[in-house]
């Protein structure tokens, strides 16, 4: 019969310890290879757009934007007129705001959508609430707001923003005052 050697304890537990520790590696391996396997392909370099399918379009900056609103609410004013006016880029996305001292709470949201109307089908909303005679559905497309106080703002003969004005007793007054920041942006 055989001799088998004692092991200390310590000995045990050093090996079973390095043993598990190997089992562990071992699985955490298997799983990173097959967790690799299944992971998205490297982002490839983004191909470049073929020449003449792109289009380059013009926007208005914010400091002209900041001056045409300006332009409104100095021309609202010297006609005791409290208002507010939006200017919206090409797309209709709002540039800025701005509700002047003592406009009514409802001009904010009929500014902007003033503005976005009149740059949608860039023409001024008073000659726009005409077609509502024989398209009456116009007025349900979201985002609009066919009474008279926008103006589009065009360049190189191309929508690029609106003007919106409300918050005037009339929607004369508040297109005329509309025209007046697109007369800023013409300096």
């Amino acid at each position: 019969m055989k001799h088998v050697k004692k092991v200390s304890k310590r000995t045990r537990v050093l090996t079973g310890s390095a043993l598990a520790a190997a089992v562990a590696l071992g699985g955490v391996g298997a799983y990173s290879a097959s967790a690799a396997d299944t992971a998205a392909p490297a982002a490839a370099k983004p191909a470049a757009v073929k020449a003449g399918n792109t289009l380059q379009t013009k926007h208005l900056t914010i400091d002209a934007a900041q001056d045409a609103a300006e332009a409104v609410l100095d021309a609202a004013k010297k006609e005791n007129q409290k208002v507010s006016v939006a200017i919206v880029d090409r797309n209709g996305n709002t540039i800025l705001t701005l509700r002047g001292d003592g406009a009514g709470p409802q001009s904010y949201e009929a500014a902007e959508k003033k503005a976005f109307t009149a740059v949608s089908w860039n023409a001024p909303t008073s000659e726009l609430t005409k077609r509502l005679e024989s398209a009456p559905t116009l007025k349900d497309i979201p985002g609009t707001l066919f009474l008279a106080g926008g103006a589009p703002v065009t360049a190189d003969n191309a929508p690029i923003a609106g003007i919106g004005v409300a918050g005037a007793p009339s929607g004369d007054l508040d297109e005329k005052f509309a025209q007046a920041g697109v007369a800023e942006l013409a300096k």
